[in-house]
């Protein structure tokens, strides 16, 4: 089984992105912020980290840089979730060490396909 961990600020969105992956099949864990975040990943192996990149106190990029700094995270694959939907913010992620990005609102058809790619899986979830 694979273990996902979304890191969201809306509970709106919490709800749906964790009610998706559960019904794919998934173990999710949710966290509200980046604190909380970087505190399960010491405790849990993530297979997948979807991150939302504008969270209160500490935004995704510096959750993103800590994950990266930390040999036990640092390969850990993190999907940016955002509402950036800008020029160049793909880029920008992915540079600072997104493996994808994945715009809001989520894209409820796309969705499943889109995080099996991530996880190296096919379709057939």
């Amino acid at each position: 089984m694979k273990y996902i961990l979304v890191v969201e600020d809306n509970p709106m969105n919490m709800e749906l992105a964790v009610d998706l992956l559960e019904s794919y099949g998934y173990k999710v864990t949710g966290a509200e912020d980046g604190f909380k975040a970087l505190e399960l990943v010491k405790e849990t192996g993530f297979n997948l980290i979807l991150l939302d990149m504008q969270l209160p106190k500490m935004d995704g990029l510096e959750v993103l840089t800590k994950l990266k700094s930390e040999p036990k995270t640092a390969d850990i694959p993190v999907v940016a979730l955002t509402a950036h939907a800008m020029m160049g913010d793909e880029e920008r992620f992915c540079d600072a060490g997104c493996i994808g990005y994945i715009s809001k609102p989520i894209d409820v058809h796309q969705f499943k396909a889109i995080v099996a790619g991530y996880l190296g899986e096919s379709n057939n979830i």
